[in-house]
C-alpha cells in the first residue's frame, strides 16, 4: 500500500479522521452489501421483494439496513400514499457508483472462496 507524499502513514490510519474507516463503518455489514447488489441487479424493489430476494435477513435487520443506506445517500426510499402504503427502494447515483467496487469484492470472494475454506479447515486442525 503506497502512501502519497500528501498523506502520512499516521493520517492514513487515523481512527478519528480516516475516510475509509468512516465509510466502511456505514455499510460494510453483509446485509448492506447484499442489498446494494440486489437493487443493482433487479432495479427498484418494494420492501418485501427485497426481503425475499435476500432470503436470510430478518425484516427488522433489513429495515435498519435500508435506513442506513438511505441516510448515507446510497438508496432512495419512495413512499406512495396508498392503503396499504407502498414503499419502493432504488439505488441513487452515489449507490450506483459504489456497485463496481462491491462487485469486485464479490468476484474476489467467488474466486477465492475455496482457498479461504481450505485455510479455515487447516487452521481449525491446529
Amino acid at each position: 500500500m503506497a502512501v502519497s507524499k500528501k498523506e502520512s502513514f499516521e493520517q492514513m490510519f487515523d481512527t478519528e479522521g480516516c475516510p475509509v474507516r468512516q465509510i466502511l463503518d456505514r455499510f460494510s455489514d453483509k446485509w448492506s452489501l447484499l442489498a446494494l447488489l440486489v437493487l443493482h441487479k433487479k432495479g427498484t424493489l418494494r420492501f418485501n421483494e427485497l426481503f425475499h430476494l435476500i432470503g436470510d435477513v430478518s425484516q427488522k435487520m433489513l429495515a435498519v439496513t435500508l435506513r442506513s443506506l438511505e441516510a448515507n445517500g446510497l438508496v432512495t426510499r419512495k413512499l406512495y400514499p396508498e392503503v396499504p402504503p407502498r414503499v419502493e427502494y432504488a439505488l441513487t447515483e452515489l449507490g450506483m457508483s459504489l456497485v463496481p467496487h462491491v462487485e469486485g469484492l464479490r468476484q474476489w470472494a467467488i474466486a477465492n472462496g475455496a482457498k479461504i475454506t481450505k485455510a479455515r479447515k487447516k487452521y481449525e486442525k491446529v
